[in-house]
């Protein structure tokens, strides 16, 4: 047992460490966003569904000696194929989808060591089962579980702060090294027991338990594959809105992990009773949150849907426990359950973007996640007691009756501002009671549902109670279903337009029609607005959101001693806002990632095209491109490259400042927008403005500042800006200098370079 337990634990552990390690090296080259942590995972459950197919197939067919052999065969490869790091060579140029490019270089990388390490669960678990008859391999699955979150969690709290990536790579191939040490002498254990074997074979034929029925099949796919869906439906929004970085993807995998760990190895902890209404509870919440939207703060959004995330995993997994076959049936139940993690991850990374033009999978798998557990109520009325049923039905009266109110509530709204339903006030069309704040009508149709149930109660027979909790859950999954569907008609109401790709959800919203004077059209990369444009003819050049007239950006542009054909480099499109400061002779160089902000930018934006500068946009990740072509000799580079709210970590550090200063004049300005609503990041810019000795300036605008004060500009937006250059001249102008905050205090945040760098410490 200790040879098998140490083995499965550093497997799993090298497993999980490494996910995070591969995802940072190659996340600066493909823009930095949520689509490339997706594109992991994909890779990771799809290697893993190779690996337990390989244990799942070797068992069955091959005898203990053949597998010992092949396997020591694929560890001494495993090994051989070191170091995993990728080299530059791997870098993508502009074109190409990215997803793609993603997967092959980790399969090059990476692929077979991950492919020998994801068969350690089910064929160790496997041989343990041949040399311990009568044991239980069910705890080693929990271990493997312990060892994989113990990874996922040291990595952002010790690893990451601790370590450079190349470090972390080395420990990482020691790490490799004793697990192959274990695995031989598992396999040595293996090769020893012949007679062993036949004594266990013998033993288990006489009790080989039933076999499982097609429907127990699907539905061990069905359930890993719905919380494969949510845990990846998660990781996106809450990584879209902050940054993407380890302890963000650390988070869900960790709760996800957590369910695996309490179903397999303390299965009295999951109760159907507790957790139906502990889901019916996130569901609520998680619906409130997706129509609050920008209006809950992101740190009680990640709050909520972690929760739901947590509980919708349990029930999956631990339903998935209750679904466990003979242990003669290991490696297929395992096979079926990487099978399902799979069919998540593919409907993420790759179905998803191509079907959907939102982050609608996360509607999907609440969905799903509340008809699963509906069907596991109805094909288990034994596994409550009446006495539950009857409780479990009393309380999902009480909530049916609370979700129907508010959604018919939500409903009369929208189909109000629809224009469906005309009338003066909702109170006179839906009149509200002062009783825990529902409205009259629904507390009517309540009463005479319990008046109609104690009729028929006393004149007829019995009530089966697990008929009427199905019932309930049935009515209230159309509930849900409805807001859900209500929520994505909300966030529509005001688009004209909305695209998804690998790197994201754009859509144009357009507001004020009924005014033309002030109608406007915005851009949102997730739910936060990255531009908007005037539509009036008068007024389309206007300069609006993040870089008014008192801007750090405009002050710097105005100060700046002006000079024919400047030269300006512009590190994210966006709406092409900018491109209305180019004067006659100038040129604006941009860089970007994204081929759908280009064509947004283009129509139905129109910055771009009445610019009077001459304008090239490059396609590709910023830095790429730069570390590509010779000098540019911009007299500004400006850095406006965000991702929804998330920081593109890999512009920041003291490599890709080695890159602007390379094509930056000598008396030249780099501009970088660090509005964020969650992270502090003026100590990572003056960390690397001392180290090529840049002067800056720290320069904060609030809403509507405008040089017209009376005018009440709203289309101009609150701003952050770090303004550096090495001209003492420019740097002293009065203009700069009196809208510029008091220095701070020197800060203890290392610098941040391609191999350091940690968001922990400029969390605000």
């Amino acid at each position: 047992m200790p040879a098998f337990a140490l083995t499965i634990f550093t497997g799993a552990f090298l497993l999980f460490q490494v996910q995070p390690l591969i995802g940072k090296y190659i996340l600066p080259w493909f823009g930095g966003g949520p689509g490339v942590w997706t594109t992991c995972m994909l890779f990771f459950q799809l290697l893993l569904l190779g690996g337990y197919a390989y244990a799942h197939a070797v068992s069955r067919y091959l005898p203990p000696r053949r597998q010992a052999i092949l396997h020591l065969i694929l560890l001494a490869a495993a090994l051989a194929a070191l170091p995993i790091t990728p080299g530059d060579a791997w870098k993508p140029t502009a074109g190409g989808d990215p997803a793609w490019q993603i997967l092959a270089l980790l399969t090059v990388s990476l692929g077979l060591p991950y492919f020998v390490l994801s068969a350690t669960g089910p064929l160790m678990q496997e041989w343990f089962r041949r040399t311990a008859p009568g044991a239980s391999p069910y705890r080693l699955y929990a271990l493997s579980n312990v060892g994989s979150l113990l990874a996922l969690i040291s990595y952002p709290f010790y690893f990451e702060t601790n370590f450079t990536r190349l470090a972390q790579a080395r420990f990482w191939s020691w790490g490799l090294g004793f697990y192959v040490l274990c695995a031989s002498v598992c396999a040595w254990r293996v090769w020893r027991l012949p007679a062993e074997t036949a004594a266990t074979e013998l033993h288990e034929a006489s009790d080989p338990g039933a076999p499982p029925t097609p429907g127990q099949r699907a539905l061990w796919l069905v359930l890993p594959a719905c919380a494969s869906v949510l845990l990846l439906a998660v990781t996106n929004k809450i990584c879209q809105d902050i940054a993407v970085i380890p302890f963000l993807w650390v988070l869900p995998l960790a709760l996800y992990l957590v369910s695996f760990i309490i179903c397999f190895e303390r299965p009295p902890w999951y109760s159907r009773f507790w957790f139906t209404l502990l889901l019916v509870a996130a569901l609520v919440a998680a619906c409130h949150a997706l129509f609050a939207d920008t209006d809950l703060p992101i740190m009680r959004q990640i709050g909520i849907f972690s929760a739901a995330l947590l509980v919708g995993c349990m029930i999956c997994h631990g339903e998935l426990y209750r679904l466990k076959p003979h242990p003669r049936q290991l490696t297929s139940f395992y096979l079926m359950i990487a099978a399902g993690g799979a069919t998540g991850g593919l409907f993420v990374a790759l179905v998803a973007p191509a079907v959907f033009n939102n982050f609608y999978e996360i509607h999907l798998s609440l969905a799903l996640l509340a008809l699963l557990l509906l069907v596991m109520l109805a094909r288990g009325r034994a596994q409550l007691s009446p006495r539950r049923w009857r409780a479990l039905a009393a309380l999902l009266a009480l909530a049916a009756t609370y979700g129907a109110d508010r959604a018919l509530e939500l409903g009369i709204g929208w189909a109000q501002r629809r224009g469906v339903v005309t009338y003066s006030g909702p109170e006179r069309f839906w009149p509200a009671s002062p009783l825990a704040g529902l409205h009259w009508p629904v507390w009517a149709l309540a009463g005479l549902l319990v008046a109609g149930g104690i009729y028929f109660r006393r004149r007829a027979a019995p009530l089966n109670w697990h008929r009427l909790t199905c019932g309930l859950l049935g009515a209230g999954w159309c509930i849900l279903v409805a807001a859900l569907g209500l929520q994505i008609r909300k966030s529509s109401d005001h688009s004209l337009l909305s695209l998804r790709n690998f790197y994201g959800v754009l859509s144009v919203q357009e507001y004020e029609q009924a005014n033309p004077e002030f109608r406007y059209r915005s851009l949102l990369h997730g739910r936060i607005t990255h531009g908007i444009q005037l539509v009036a003819r008068d007024r389309d050049r206007m300069i609006t959101s993040y870089f008014g007239p008192r801007s750090g950006l405009g002050l710097a542009l105005r100060n700046f001693p002006r000079q024919q054909n400047q030269r300006i480099g512009l590190l994210g499109l966006g709406v092409g806002t900018i491109a209305a400061y180019g004067q006659p002779g100038d040129s604006l160089r941009i860089y970007e990632i994204d081929p759908a902000v280009k064509r947004l930018a283009e129509k139905p934006f129109t910055y771009l095209a009445t610019s009077f500068a001459q304008i090239d946009v490059i396609m590709g990740d910023a830095r790429l491109s730069m570390e590509r072509e010779p000098p540019q000799n911009f007299d500004f580079l400006i850095m406006d490259a965000f991702s929804s709210d998330a920081v593109p970590v890999h512009l920041l550090t003291q490599e890709a400042f080695a890159i602007y200063q390379r094509h930056l004049k000598p008396d030249g300005v780099i501009l970088v927008n660090i509005s964020n609503r969650y992270l502090n990041l003026r100590p990572v810019i003056e960390n690397a403005a001392r180290a090529f000795q840049f002067q800056s300036h720290h320069i904060e605008c609030e809403d509507g500042a405008s040089d017209d004060e009376d005018e009440g500009a709203w289309w101009l937006y609150g701003n952050t800006w770090m303004v550096l250059s090495k001209n003492q001249e420019f740097m002293a102008r009065s203009a700069l200098r009196s809208a510029a905050s008091p220095p701070a205090p020197p800060n203890q945040l290392p610098l941040w370079t391609d191999d350091y760098s940690s968001m922990f410490r400029v969390l605000q």
